[in-house]
């Protein structure tokens, strides 16, 4: 079965399977990014710039701002969420709170 994944309302939310998953404000904790100088920047999510899909994993570069020194920036590949089965559809967004280490040279297959 195939997973839709988009990007809604300008880069402010990612749908998954036509249900609004994903939306930005909350604070990622980045580590070995290269956003800023921060060793761990505190990073405001303004808006998802591209979504992709590496399965079961549903990636995004993220564009927003480190709240310590003030960058903005976009990251590198970040996971998500995972798809947990695709005949259902159930899908498990990762916990915002946890430490997110993006990857810049991940090529993951668009969504059209």
């Amino acid at each position: 079965m195939t997973t839709d994944v988009h990007q809604l309302d300008d880069g402010a939310w990612i749908s998954v399977n036509d249900e609004r998953r994903i939306n930005v404000s909350d604070l990622w904790l980045l580590a070995r990014h290269d956003v800023c100088d921060c060793h761990m920047a505190d990073f405001l999510v303004e808006g998802f710039a591209e979504v992709g899909v590496d399965h079961p994993d549903i990636q995004a570069r993220v564009a927003g701002r480190c709240i310590t020194c003030g960058t903005e920036g976009v990251t590198g590949w970040v996971t998500v969420g995972r798809v947990i089965d695709p005949e259902s559809g159930e899908f498990s967004a990762v916990d915002t709170t946890s430490i997110h280490v993006p990857d810049r040279r991940r090529r993951l297959a668009r969504p059209e």
